[in-house]
């Protein structure tokens, strides 16, 4: 049941799982944010959906999940701009080497690179993947640019990675991510 008063204001959060093994933990996430009173809108990219299916983030948010920016029944100007224009805060989690490379240089070939592109207001970007992709310069600079253009990164925390070593990419922590969000976009 909603715990929010009547009178509370509901926030409209997009969250976007791009395809990392963490892509599971999602879901806690997304449960939370719903039980507190939000309005979730799910984004799954191809490669997140080989990970934790549709079907869960739909019975947690209680809203359709968006696999493709071609939803022309739905959003006749593609998905990516109708969540640009209802959502309020975007949170990206895990977001993968490969999404944040996109990110940034602005490509957009996917529903979650097209809708990074769209979205006007606060970005939470939450990097998960193996230690040696995190380390990577490359994956710093790009880290670095996201930033420089207004992505408020949070993590990766240090821990045991699903590659069986341990190191930074983990996903941070279901409290850190909620607390980010509350930070950036308060209820």
């Amino acid at each position: 049941m909603n715990s929010n008063s009547s009178n509370a204001i509901q926030r409209s959060i997009c969250v976007c799982v791009t395809g990392g093994v963490a892509a599971y933990k999602m879901a806690g996430v997304v449960s939370a944010l719903a039980q507190q009173g939000d309005n979730v809108t799910v984004i799954l990219t191809a490669n997140a959906e080989r990970f934790i299916g549709e079907s869960t983030f739909y019975a947690l948010s209680g809203n359709p999940v968006i696999t493709s920016i071609f939803d022309y029944a739905s959003a006749p100007f593609g998905a990516h701009i109708n969540v640009a224009r209802t959502c309020q805060l975007l949170l990206v989690a895990p977001a993968t080497a490969n999404f944040i490379a996109k990110a940034s240089q602005g490509i957009s070939d996917c529903i979650a690179s097209t809708t990074y592109l769209a979205f006007g207001g606060p970005i939470v970007v939450a990097p998960s993947m193996n230690d040696e992709m995190w380390n990577k310069l490359t994956t710093q600079r790009n880290i670095q640019r996201i930033s420089d253009d207004g992505a408020i990164v949070i993590g990766p925390s240090t821990g045991w990675l699903s590659c069986r070593s341990d190191g930074v990419g983990r996903l941070e922590e279901h409290d850190a991510i909620m607390a980010a969000i509350d930070s950036h976009y308060p209820n």
